[in-house]
């Protein structure tokens, strides 16, 4: 290329740059100068009628009515407890020790292992840890441990002193220092947690009155049979036994206590096996005696075979290394018999899925459950659900049998489903101001290419969106006229789509034309007309206008008009 074409390109390059500057430099002095006062008659009428202002409806809150109050867990199905306001039941705490600023400093000097909760009266998860933190300090009375509390709602010196961000937030102090603690939130995992931490590993049983009293009091545990309580086998079971806190681990060399645990005595040494009180009471390890190995094999089989989903049992699926579920939706008629089968199949995937079993007719759980997950109808429904990572659903399209699951499981591990998404009906007529927006309508409205779409995603129990309605309302009616623009709402408690990603009620996403292919921006600012229209006149793909004749009374939405070459502007003022 010549110097002297180069030459012009910078030249040409230099006065569009200048164009595009004076254009945009126009525009916001355009911008500057619009009166945006029309948009907010109508303010007073609504605080009449019990709406209350943006700054007045979150002052002191945050702006979402989130899933979960606990920031700590934003586990699966927090949302169930939603509108449930009941006081908990009374929980018999004896045994755990209330702290407050005056008395903690001394009493962590003074015990040397103590676990510490600081819980919120109000927080749905505190109330739920509640009867097995007291469980668990009962339990522990007799070991050199002490479970204690703290309201830190009261106590705001010591909860931020301890960096609290969420309840229920769990320490155990060691000689005062603190460690938080990640174990699940159940009275045997809170004590087999601990007793690992002040206490050896592995506990050694000599005699049948011990074997017999720890079968009657545990519910999962190891045994290993060795010819000796010490060497390379029993360090290998103790190396183990550090990396798993769900299980106790115990040794022998006792062939009369072996025989209570279902070990034969005339094994070959040393030998293991995994108790449960479950419908799969024994599992017998058969590997190479290491620590990798054991510790594979006691997280492949320390589930049961099928999980009833519960409260109870909540954290111990959603909290579980495998995340990766299929889940049986039954009526209580029809479990027994699809149960027996449903467990036969999870032989087939132990280590790989968590098979959880869900009875759609409990009112208490089974029914939000199925709710939540858009199951209807009498089951049974068999659905694979992908857990904390990413939310994505399959439903199994076949009767409930040995052979389907098993296909069906196979084809979850391997990619080959195709994701389920909840949705409404479609509406038989959307021709409101406010668009609505189903799971099987997203596509054609909120992706299509030639408008640009704001998109709230609510809940009908929400406040904050109760709250906002009336202003979103207001501006639907004053930008309805507008062609390449729309106005639009989800329930997220009813409807699902990849593109529809909300971590609170309500969600503001707003996706320009165009540009459908990248992720929606995120509408930050305040809840007014005035403020959401800033916002869509600065990212709208396709630029508006909000005109309204000198004579009018009325608003009257346009798109911006095109003048032809020659042809003068009339006099008309931009409202805004």
């Amino acid at each position: 290329m010549s110097s002297r074409a180069i030459l012009l390109a910078f030249l040409l390059s230099a006065l569009l740059l200048h164009g595009f500057a004076a254009s945009a430099t126009k525009g916001t002095a355009d911008d500057a100068d619009e009166d945006l006062s029309f948009l907010e008659e109508g303010d007073d009428e609504d605080a009449a009628r019990g709406f209350p202002s943006h700054d007045h409806a979150l002052q002191g809150e945050d702006e979402h009515d989130d899933f979960d109050e606990d920031e700590q867990d934003q586990g699966e199905f927090s949302d169930l407890d939603e509108g449930s306001y009941e006081a908990p039941p009374a929980v018999d705490e004896k045994d755990v020790v209330v702290l407050t600023e005056g008395n903690f400093s001394g009493f962590i000097e003074k015990n040397r292992h103590v676990m510490v909760e600081f819980y919120a009266p109000w927080c749905g998860h505190c109330q739920a840890l509640a009867p097995e933190y007291a469980a668990a300090a009962t339990a522990l009375k007799a070991e050199d441990v002490v479970l204690a509390k703290i309201d830190a709602t009261e106590e705001n010196e010591l909860a931020q002193k301890y960096d609290v961000q969420g309840f229920p937030t769990v320490y155990f102090f060691v000689d005062g220092d603190h460690k938080p603690y990640p174990g699940q939130r159940a009275k045997d995992a809170i004590v087999t947690w601990i007793k690992k931490r002040i206490g050896p590993a592995v506990q050694n049983i000599t005699t049948t009155e011990e074997a017999e009293k720890i079968l009657a009091s545990e519910t999962k545990l190891v045994l290993g049979l060795f010819d000796s309580l010490v060497g390379a086998d029993s360090l290998e079971l103790a190396a183990a036994s550090k990396l798993e806190d769900d299980v106790n681990f115990y040794q022998t060399v006792s062939p009369d206590v072996a025989a209570l645990f279902h070990i034969d005595p005339k094994a070959k040494l040393p030998s293991l096996v995994l108790l449960k009180k479950e419908a799969e009471k024994l599992t017998y390890f058969d590997g190479q005696f290491t620590k990798s190995a054991i510790i594979d094999f006691i997280f492949a089989n320390k589930l049961p075979l099928v999980t009833t989903f519960t409260r109870e049992t909540a954290p111990l699926i959603f909290e579980s290394q495998i995340k990766k579920q299929l889940l049986l939706f039954a009526q209580s008629k029809d479990s027994e018999k699809i149960l027996s089968v449903f467990q036969e199949a999870a032989k087939l995937f132990k280590g790989k899925l968590i098979f959880v079993h869900v009875e759609m007719d409990n009112e208490d759980v089974g029914k939000p459950v199925s709710d939540y997950f858009g199951v209807t109808g009498d089951g049974p429904k068999l659905l694979a659900y992908s857990g904390n990572e990413d939310g994505r659903k399959y439903i199994l399209d076949g009767e409930v049998t040995h052979e389907n699951i098993k296909a069906f499981g196979e084809d979850y591990l391997e990619d080959k489903l195709k994701p389920f998404y909840k949705s409404d009906q479609i509406p038989e007529t959307n021709d409101g101001d406010v668009k609505i927006v189903v799971g099987n309508n997203f596509d054609e409205i909120v992706l299509d290419e030639s408008k640009d779409v704001l998109l709230e995603i609510y809940a009908p129990w929400c406040g904050h969106c109760q709250a906002l309605e009336p202003t979103y309302n207001k501006l639907a009616k004053h930008l309805r006229g507008i062609e390449s623009l729309v106005i639009a709402k989800m329930d997220g408690t009813t409807n699902e789509h990849p593109r529809a990603k909300s971590d609170g009620f309500p969600t503001l996403l707003f996706f320009p034309a165009g540009n459908k292919s990248f992720d929606p921006i995120t509408v930050d600012t305040e809840r007014t007309v005035v403020a959401f229209y800033k916002f869509l006149k600065k990212n709208a793909s396709i630029p508006f206008k909000l005109q309204k004749p000198a004579a009018a009374t009325k608003t009257e939405a346009v798109s911006e008009p095109k003048h032809e070459e020659g042809q003068g502007k009339t006099d008309q003022k931009d409202e805004l």
